[in-house]
């Protein structure tokens, strides 16, 4: 386990100390089973959300499941992307999780896409109701895990942090930039990547790629820009985002998803040990 993991879940512990009792039990060795969030098979415990259509509408079969795989495609209606930027949002929200994506990009980008979302897709956690989007609003309200791929030849992090609508707290201090880079390595070429999340409420977030913490933050809250056309009931600025909905998204470029997994940890909220424990088992099982 990275030392920014181990640092972060030692502050935990030093918060809260109800997970270091010396009393072991069964089920204190027991790990969550992964609620498989796409099955392999369809989208139905998803919705999707794309900029100018209203909620529930996946436009042009942008999100799709073919082949065991769901897919981000623009073969169905995109003479240009025109800044429809789709997100597609779980059911249900979470809280205190670790999330495993694994994800490749594949093909080229759509005509009419941005240079910077060129094999730029992103897992966006602790997400407002994908039904509490207005129909022209470009991205929900939450944290973004930056998912990009490299060209070959330029260097290019993946795990980065973007936040739309929202600020984080990083080194003790508000961070209001929109995006920071992680410390990641780059992932060239169609390769799988497999990035982790470890998100604690407000307390603590975490990207991990190869058991690794690439970038560490807390306490996301709603406030800043870079949303546009959004319910102004929706973002008051100040609020901690203490849980919420998870996305994948689609920025133009043609993304595949194998796996989104999640290990659901709110039960051990106030066990940071126990949390700590389960987060080296999940490493463990490699993809």
């Amino acid at each position: 386990m990275g030392a920014m993991l181990a640092a972060g879940m030692a502050a935990l512990l030093s918060c809260n100390t109800s997970g270091s009792s010396n009393t072991k039990t069964a089920e204190q060795d027991s790990v969550p089973n992964a609620i498989h969030l796409f099955n392999g098979k369809d989208m139905n415990d998803w919705t999707a959300k794309i900029r100018h259509y209203e909620s529930g509408d996946n436009y042009a079969n942008t999100f799709r499941v073919e082949d065991g795989l769901l897919k981000v495609r623009y073969d169905g209606g995109y003479d240009e992307f025109d800044q429809q930027y789709g997100h597609l949002a779980y059911n249900t929200p979470f809280s205190y999780y670790y999330l495993r994506i694994e994800y490749r990009f594949v093909d080229e980008q759509t005509k009419g896409g941005e240079s910077w979302a060129w094999r730029n897709s992103g897992a966006m956690l602790h997400g407002q109701d994908p039904k509490t989007m207005l129909k022209d609003q470009d991205f929900p309200i939450s944290v973004e895990g930056q998912l990009l791929g490299g060209d070959g030849q330029t260097e290019r992090t993946t795990s980065n942090l973007c936040t739309p609508g929202t600020n984080v707290v990083i080194d003790q201090k508000l961070f209001t930039p929109h995006c920071i880079n992680s410390t990641s390595k780059t992932y060239h070429g169609d390769q799988w990547v497999t990035a982790d999340f470890l998100v604690l409420g407000d307390s603590l977030i975490q990207h991990i790629l190869e058991d690794q913490v690439v970038l560490s933050y807390s306490k996301p809250q709603i406030g800043g820009d870079n949303v546009l056309s959004y319910d102004a009931k929706q973002k008051q600025d100040g609020k901690a985002l203490t849980g919420g909905y998870i996305y994948l998204q689609s920025e133009s470029h043609p993304v595949d998803f194998r796996k989104v997994d999640l290990y659901d940890l709110s039960e051990y909220k106030d066990r940071p040990a126990d949390i700590e424990r389960i987060v080296k088992q999940i490493q463990q099982k490699k993809p």
